[in-house]
């Protein structure tokens, strides 16, 4: 479905998506599991459940900063199952990218300066050159954001298994290949060279073409310019209307869905994921739009 800017007034996407994790625990062992969706003004949780086996007691936090919700608790020896499930609804922003006004670097409101900077993937100083070679010609807007976009997805090859969790951009760069967290990486990293805030965010990756495997985690981009938060997602294998927020940092250290203190083996999540469709009520399925999209406030 292709949307134009009359056909996407007060539309809205509500998607379901489940989550299950499996762990042997080998001795006692702390946990911090982020896969709650985030709450936000324009992502509403409609419902959810949170669940493990055998049970224990769970304590569930919001960072007010970035919405992320982090689950924790303890367990001492044993099997672990977790299961999440979500019913979410999303009512995006589209607008116009012509009618999107850049601020200059001065004016960025101060909340937005932590994404400017280098972070552990993310190393700004060492791209910076390249990315003003590359770009630094395009007038500021959000065209020049796209085209880092472009680029990104034009230069990188998806290649699952491809990149590990210690790859940085400039293992990326170099290889030119990678997974979601490395083409994010990367524009991320373009993008701050260029003096636009940049944040990683992770996701599932509802649409994407069942070549690239089962449903799973995905980690896409958002981008200040005119002052809001806009999505990207530079892999090009979903829709960024189908994107349900769940855990936002500057990059994949900040957002991983489990953190784990102590010896434990970890099984391969499993991700459900689906749309709604009910046109009647105001509900529509993600589709494609040249329209900037933006679920931030």
């Amino acid at each position: 479905m292709q949307f134009n800017a009359q056909e996407v007034t007060g539309s809205r996407v509500r998607l379901r998506y489940g989550v299950e994790l499996q762990y042997t625990v080998n001795g006692f062992s702390e946990f911090l599991i982020n896969v709650h969706a985030a709450r936000t003004s324009r992502q509403q949780v409609i419902e959810e459940s949170f669940s493990i086996n055998p049970e224990r007691a769970v304590l569930l936090s919001e960072d007010p900063a970035s919405a992320n919700r982090i689950a924790s608790f303890n367990a001492l020896s044993g099997t672990l199952t977790l299961q999440y499930r979500g019913v979410v609804e999303i009512e995006h922003r589209y607008v116009e990218p012509e009618a999107i006004v850049a601020e200059s670097p001065g004016a960025l409101p101060v909340a937005t300066l932590q994404y400017l900077y280098s972070s552990r993937y993310c190393q700004v100083d060492q791209v910076q050159q390249q990315a003003w070679d590359r770009f630094g010609r395009m007038p500021r807007g959000y065209g020049q954001v796209q085209a880092i976009h472009d680029w990104v997805r034009e230069t990188l090859k998806f290649q699952a298994g491809s990149s590990c969790t210690g790859t940085s951009v400039l293992e990326t760069l170099r290889d030119q290949q990678g997974v979601c967290r490395d083409f994010a990486h990367t524009m991320i990293t373009f993008c701050r060279a260029l003096n636009y805030p940049a944040r990683f965010v992770t996701g599932v990756d509802y649409g994407a073409d069942v070549s690239y495997g089962p449903p799973d985690f995905h980690a896409y981009v958002e981008v200040f310019i005119g002052g809001d938060w806009y999505l990207f997602d530079p892999t090009g294998i979903t829709q960024v209307n189908g994107l349900v927020r769940i855990g936002t940092g500057r990059d994949a250290a900040e957002t991983s869905f489990a953190t784990i203190f102590g010896p434990v083996l970890t099984g391969m999540p499993k991700v459900e994921y689906d749309a709604i469709d009910d046109p009647i009520n105001g509900l529509a399925l993600p589709g494609s739009t040249q329209l900037a999209v933006s679920t931030a406030d």
